[in-house]
């Protein structure tokens, strides 16, 4: 039988209260696969949230472990965002992150490695966070989280939160990330020290590796000491959105929360844009570079960029293909309807990312494990 890993990326989880990060992907991906007939299973991997590389290399390993990965011939990993160096990192040629020596076995039974929205060439946005505006405000929560006091504070804040996310109902607000983050994270949230929430910034706390890891100065190591492994066909889907317009900050009587979300998205947008020129991204081939900017419908240079991740820095191996959405689209994280359930996004690019390029990404993904098997 054949294993699929699916890898979360950086503030990664399984599940947070009842928000899953890969949010509707095992069944849109399980169903393509089984309509080009590959009996697989698929399983959604924890990680350290924003732990180093190496270190989130080791739970793979582990989790691959737990779940009898060696017992299967085949196995797939597909990695979002960090996910994608995580696997680069397991399968490195004469890697070792245990003494078992499992990293080999590991490898011989891999077919693909594939990777969505990684910054295999870093991201300027990682800059942010080990500046001393960034190192404060993990400070800050890390403290909230951690504190008895601290936790009581945002419990209370939780409840008015949450309370608020009721109200606006009343006043025609129609369904977006307040209501979702409430119903999902907020209304489950206690004082107690165990609670998830608490538990996630504890692990964000101990272990901040990942943020100076994913710089490009950083990733110029990586690179240079991770090459591809000889049998594993390493595929990435690159993702773009569009820059931020002046119609994403109008506010809207139904989603009064529209124009917050996108000037979050403004923001990252333009750290994710600064060129670094010591260390520029690659440049694709000519029929790579046509097809790019074909299927996301946009110029695309070395500004471009996902609203986390530029969208030159995520080529590694093969180009499996374009994605027109922003970092967290693609993952299942956008505003949508399925099965009566409303769902919001996180961040409002005006990528215009929906059921159809969701489903046709991740069919995409199903086609290049069909046809590494056959």
């Amino acid at each position: 039988m054949t294993q699929i890993y699916l890898v979360p990326g950086f503030f990664g989880f399984t599940e947070l209260g009842s928000f899953n990060y890969f949010n509707r992907v095992s069944e849109v991906f399980g169903q393509a696969l089984s309509e080009r007939s590959v009996d697989a299973e698929i399983v959604e991997t924890d990680t350290l949230p924003t732990g180093s590389i190496r270190r989130r290399a080791i739970r793979l390993l582990e989790f691959v472990r737990e779940h009898r990965g060696l017992e299967h011939e085949n196995l797939h990993f597909v990695g979002h965002s960090t996910g994608g160096l995580d696997i680069r990192m397991l399968l490195t040629p004469g890697v070792q992150l245990l003494p078992t020596g499992e990293e080999r076995k590991i490898a011989a039974r891999t077919r693909t490695a594939i990777t969505v929205s990684t910054p295999h060439y870093g991201t300027p946005l990682a800059g942010f966070f080990t500046s001393l505006n960034g190192r404060y405000l993990l400070y800050v929560l890390t403290l909230l989280a951690t504190s008895g006091p601290g936790r009581y504070g945002l419990y209370v804040a939780s409840r008015f939160l949450s309370t608020l996310a009721g109200l606006d109902r009343f006043i025609g607000q129609e369904e977006n990330i307040l209501d979702s983050f409430a119903e999902n994270v907020l209304r489950k949230l206690g004082p107690k020290r165990g609670d998830e929430l608490w538990k996630f910034i504890e692990q964000i706390s101990q272990d901040q590796g990942a943020m100076v890891q994913l710089t490009p100065e950083s990733m110029d190591i990586f690179n240079a000491a991770a090459p591809d492994r000889k049998g594993i066909e390493y595929v990435s889907y690159v993702s773009a959105s569009p820059p931020p317009s002046l119609r994403g900050f109008m506010i809207r009587p139904r989603n009064v929360y529209q124009p917050v979300t996108h000037a979050i998205y403004a923001l990252c947008h333009a750290l994710a844009g600064r060129v670094h020129r010591q260390y520029p991204y690659p440049t694709p081939g000519d029929a790579d570079m046509k097809r790019i900017c074909e299927q996301l419908a946009l110029s695309v240079d070395e500004r471009t960029n996902d609203g986390v991740v530029p969208t030159l820095s995520q080529l590694w191996g093969r180009l499996g293909g374009a994605v027109l959405g922003d970092h967290l689209d693609v993952v299942g994280q956008f505003h949508h309807v399925w099965e009566e359930k409303a769902y919001s996004t996180w961040l409002h690019s005006g990528s215009g990312f929906d059921l159809q390029r969701f489903q046709s990404t991740w069919e995409n993904i199903a086609t290049v494990i069909a046809e590494s098997q056959a």
